[in-house]
């Protein structure tokens, strides 16, 4: 039997979607592929349903960079309470503890907050994805089962202390800005940080606001449902070329030689290449995928970008 084919249509780019609260990033996946009538696309990253914000969608030949996104350091603006932590670390868990937090002062936060930046270790929580002979952690948490989790190293760039205060319903409130590396747990964070304001804590509100090179122009559904009405056309003028993803990448540009060897999977010379690495391959004009640089010097294909 041959394969079954994609239905849909053969749309490559990346999507700055800023993802609403209160549902998964596969559900609202789903809802952006079915609106561009989408074959192929995927997202780089989940971002929990309490979360909102950005999160890139690959449509086609896209996808092919979503693990170098998935790899890449991301950005959050948050708010937690502090004095009460829940199971989950956030607010759509139950309260497991409370503790008196009013006594904490802005100057202990500024104190403790340099402690926290630089590489750091972090036991990831119980609810998360990561797997445990098979099964996602947050699918044996939800049944009251705990397992040990191995310790992992992070790296936090900046942590930014935007303010300390108490809301209408006298809670105290911590809101900070959080830039860090792939695999941060920013709900871990904020309870190792209470922990050492001899606190505890939960978030109450997160929004990641970069991913890798995409800094801001995000999309909402709703701005995304309108440009539907008008057609294909606009909401493809919405996304990202595929290079996009990896900007900061050094690039190398091939003449029509090189070109053609390196889309048959042959390694090419390339003279002034970098000499160590990954690299992005144009020729003339056209973006034609990622290489990397092999010991003998070559630029050896690696993901290479059919023209759509």
């Amino acid at each position: 039997m041959g394969r079954r084919k994609n239905k849909g249509r053969n749309v490559s780019g990346v999507l700055l979607l800023d993802k609403p609260q209160g549902c998964s990033s596969n559900h609202i996946l789903q809802k952006v592929k079915r609106l561009f009538g989408a074959a192929k696309a995927g997202h780089t990253g989940s971002l929990d349903p309490l979360a909102t914000g950005m999160l890139p969608v690959c449509f086609g030949e896209a996808t092919k960079i979503s693990a170098f996104l998935l790899d890449s350091d991301k950005s959050y603006h948050l708010k937690c309470q502090l004095g009460v932590s829940t199971t989950t670390g956030d607010a759509e868990g139950e309260v497991v503890e409370t503790l008196d937090a009013s006594s904490i002062t802005e100057q202990d936060v500024l104190a403790v907050l340099p402690e926290f930046i630089g590489e750091i270790e972090q036991i990831p929580p119980m609810y998360s994805a990561l797997k445990h002979n098979g099964e996602r952690l947050y699918k044996l948490a939800r049944q009251g089962i705990e397992v040990e989790r191995k310790a992992r190293t992070v790296t936090i760039y900046d942590i930014e202390y935007i303010s300390l205060s108490t809301d209408d319903q006298q809670r105290l409130i911590l809101e900070l800005k959080v830039e860090c590396s792939k695999g941060t747990y920013v709900r871990t964070l904020v309870e190792d940080i209470s922990k050492r304001l001899n606190s505890c804590s939960h978030i109450t509100a997160l929004r990641r606001l970069s991913v890798g090179p995409y800094d801001g122009d995000m999309l909402t559904i709703e701005q995304l449902t309108e440009l539907a009405e008008q057609g294909f056309d606009a909401l493809d003028a919405c996304l990202q070329p595929i290079d996009s993803g990896v900007a900061d990448w050094p690039d190398v540009r091939l003449g029509s030689d090189a070109a053609f060897y390196v889309q048959q999977g042959q390694a090419v010379m390339v003279p002034h290449a970098p000499t160590e690495g990954w690299v992005r391959i144009y020729d003339q004009s056209q973006f034609l995928g990622l290489g990397e640089i092999q010991d003998d010097g070559l630029i050896a294909p690696r993901r290479m970008i059919r023209a759509v």
